[in-house]
């Protein structure tokens, strides 16, 4: 009988052992279920945001891409009117370069100093 009670014991034992291998094995999986979870809502949070910013940029590409069609119509109708509108393209496109010059070399001296 004392055989029989040292068997149980024994068992009994290593049944609470392995439930507490267990219940230990359980809590350590759902921390990491809860940190994937919440690095999943990060992500998602982060989808939302980008598409929100692509959407967005989507919409002022349009605007630009109208405003430069615009623009182009505008340029081209001015260089094909006469003769004073090339004098004025000529005197635009003198300014420009000069305008470059004076920025390169103010930026140039504005690095090196």
């Amino acid at each position: 009988m004392s055989d029989w009670n040292w068997r149980n014991e024994g068992r009994r034992s290593t049944d609470e052992m392995l439930e507490q291998e267990n219940q230990s094995a359980a809590e350590q999986l759902a921390g990491k279920v809860s940190t994937l979870k919440s690095l999943a809502l990060d992500i998602e949070d982060e989808t939302r945001a980008q598409n929100q910013y692509l959407g967005g940029m989507g919409g002022d590409m349009e605007s630009v891409t109208a405003l430069l069609g615009g623009s182009s119509k505008r340029f081209k109708d001015m260089l094909s009117q006469g003769k004073t509108n090339k004098k004025v393209m000529l005197y635009l496109a003198i300014l420009l370069v000069v305008i470059f010059i004076i920025v390169y070399f103010t930026l140039t001296h504005v690095r090196q100093g």
